[in-house]
């Protein structure tokens, strides 16, 4: 399909292109980038099958947005989902899950050495790759969307954007920092997307919503990092309790971050209600309006957003698409702010 022209949004959607549109690559402002990947994922597996599952849920999805232009007519489309990068993460998930299953009991692995060198080489094999997919879809003019995925995905995008950009902020929002060094061995997994991301000199705020599970080495980075903003879920719901508006305190998390955005979405950041297959869930999280509300006044501000993600969606098997669903009205949100 390269053509909108004949395409009618209100007939039924049509499986195998996202969101059943009739772009193609050249005819698309906004390329999404599926990266079926989850070889480092510590607690529920399954956020590699995410990319899919949208792209299978998506299609049902109703194109209208209230009080905006719908984003579909800005051209969406969806590359390929490369197997290549699905087969290596299922290799590598082999050798990490009786890795992880003896570190969890107290016990060593006898190549633990050698587990944790393949998988850091894989990981920053894919690192390099995303990098390079993703400067060149930005090259062409596109606003590019990750779709994973674990969360380790989008470092490869964020060093992208930072050849391109001198100056951007992140806006995360997530139920854990991900500010770790490194988890279990492994320096590009799920659990340190945030400290690697730190390291691009690009990278003046990083502001994060919803964090409601977290450890002592994560708040140190916080303490010590001025360009590190932390707006606690309960903190968040408290102030609401005792009067604050949610407009009032969206303004001020916007109000932290520079002219440039890069919005990290871990859908965990979400209430697990709407997405109980994640990798790893947490009570608490924002409402599915909130989150949607939030990015808008983003948008709203006047600020620019050059980019995003969207990770951690895991189908499950009996969850009638409802994990894929949740998620494809979430990505749908994002491609409408930037």
């Amino acid at each position: 399909m390269s053509s909108s022209a004949n395409y009618d949004p209100s007939a039924v959607g049509v499986k195998g292109s996202i969101f059943g549109l009739p772009f193609g690559e050249n005819d698309a402002s906004i390329v999404l980038l599926p990266v079926p990947w989850d070889a480092t994922v510590s607690y529920a597996a399954g956020t590699g099958n995410g990319p899919q599952a949208i792209l299978n849920a998506s299609a049902q999805l109703d194109l209208e947005v209230v009080g905006q232009e719908a984003p579909w007519k800005q051209g969406i489309w969806m590359a390929p989902i490369d197997t290549e990068i699905r087969t290596k993460s299922q290799e590598l998930r082999l050798l990490v899950e009786p890795y992880i299953d003896l570190l969890e009991s107290g016990k060593a692995h006898p190549k633990a050495k050698e587990i944790i060198t393949l998988v850091n080489a894989g990981t920053f094999a894919l690192k390099e790759q995303i990098r390079n997919q993703t400067s060149a879809y930005i090259n062409k003019g596109k606003v590019v969307g990750l779709v994973g995925g674990d969360h380790s995905c989008p470092l490869g995008y964020l060093e992208a954007l930072g050849e391109k950009h001198e100056d951007f902020g992140i806006l995360q929002i997530d139920a854990h920092m991900d500010l770790r060094e490194a988890y279990e061995g492994f320096e590009n997994s799920h659990a340190s997307i945030m400290y690697n991301a730190l390291k691009v000199p690009s990278v003046s705020k990083l502001v994060q919503v919803g964090i409601r599970d977290f450890c002592e080495e994560e708040m140190a980075v916080v303490k010590k990092d001025q360009r590190v903003v932390v707006y606690f879920d309960q903190e968040l719901k408290w102030q609401q309790f005792e009067g604050s508006t949610w407009q009032t305190l969206c303004k001020e998390m916007v109000a932290q971050l520079p002219d440039k955005v890069y919005v990290s979405f871990d859908i965990d950041g979400l209430q697990p209600s709407l997405c109980p297959g994640t990798g790893t869930p947490v009570p608490g999280g924002l409402a599915f309006e909130q989150a949607v509300y939030l990015i808008n006044q983003v948008k709203a501000s006047g600020r620019k957003i050059i980019g995003f993600d969207l990770c951690e969606v895991a189908p499950q098997d009996n969850d009638k698409e409802w994990n894929a669903n949740v998620g494809a009205r979430v990505l749908y949100a994002l491609c409408g702010v930037v």
